[in-house]
């Protein structure tokens, strides 16, 4: 479908199989003042209309939906950079704020696009090879990744993460997940919008093979937070069983919009096609890119 290039084409978006390489870099992005910043979100794009086949109502990230935090599951590390792309594409240059691993600004491009971007930086984890930890102090702050992100919400922006809080290849399970989007979502009124991630040409549509494949990405309809929650506790505070009800439901829609299952009850380990993977036990009160434990 041709593109009318013009501001106001972001009220009703072309379909993503539609575009062609040439619509991406004429697409208006009228957000980023910067040429090389422009640059850098169309090449991103470019690499994500590679891989990425279809996006299922992309138009619920127009700028006119913001405030609302986007959780998706995570099977690759490609989805943060086709993730980032697509939401800046379609928002006209404005950034939503992903929630990342401190160990992807390390990666030459996607540290720029992060950075660019105003990604809130999570420290959590160690760095491989370990001797890139001497690196870490560079990317901490001194405000806390959540309380970060709560103010972003406040002030009107939009966030994104991945509650899984690492890659999981299971072909059938989403991992228990950690419960920040939940509670910021209770605590400022913000609303879910969740994403499923489908893996193309792999056995169930994910699985350790689809590191490689070509995704889709499907775009749930918003979840309003309840407005009971949080009236037993104090002002502004979310009960744990308020954020833990909020939380499987949360992870009960992104289960089916990608295909998977999700229980309460799964273990922090997964067993995914083609061999013995394991994934590492979150440390208790250790607050990773899914914010932090229920």
């Amino acid at each position: 479908m041709p593109l009318e290039h013009s501001s106001a084409l972001h009220s009703s978006l072309p379909a993503w199989q539609d575009l062609r390489p040439r619509d991406l870099w004429r697409w208006p992005l009228d957000a980023l003042a910067y040429p090389l910043d422009r640059v850098a979100l169309r090449a991103a794009a470019a690499l994500a209309r590679r891989q990425v086949r279809t996006i299922e109502q992309w138009e619920r990230v127009l700028p006119d939906r913001d405030p609302f935090i986007l959780v998706a599951n995570h099977g690759s590390r490609r989805e943060t950079v086709y993730l980032t792309a697509a939401l800046m594409l379609a928002r006209g240059g404005r950034p939503v704020h992903f929630l990342a691993d401190w160990n992807f600004r390390l990666i030459p491009g996607v540290g720029y696009l992060y950075a660019r971007t105003g990604a809130i930086t999570v420290t959590r984890k160690d760095a491989r090879p370990r001797v890139l930890n001497r690196l870490k102090p560079w990317f901490l702050d001194e405000t806390p990744a959540l309380e970060q992100a709560r103010a972003r919400l406040l002030a009107g922006g939009s966030l994104a993460l991945f509650p899984e809080g690492t890659i999981n290849r299971d072909p059938r399970r989403l991992l228990r997940g950690r419960c920040g989007a939940a509670r910021l979502s209770l605590e400022t009124g913000a609303p879910i919008l969740p994403v499923g991630i489908r893996f193309l040409g792999s056995s169930e549509g994910t699985g350790r093979g689809a590191s490689g494949q070509p995704m889709s990405i499907h775009l749930g309809a918003p979840l309003i937070p309840p407005l009971h929650a949080g009236t037993n506790s104090a002002p502004g505070k979310a009960s744990l069983a308020d954020v833990r009800a909020w939380h499987a439901e949360v992870m009960a829609t992104i289960a089916k919009l990608c295909g998977k299952t999700w229980s309460p009850t799964t273990p922090p380990t997964a067993r995914p096609v083609g061999g013995p993977v394991t994934f590492p036990t979150i440390a208790p009160r250790a607050i990773g890119p899914g914010g932090p434990p229920c």
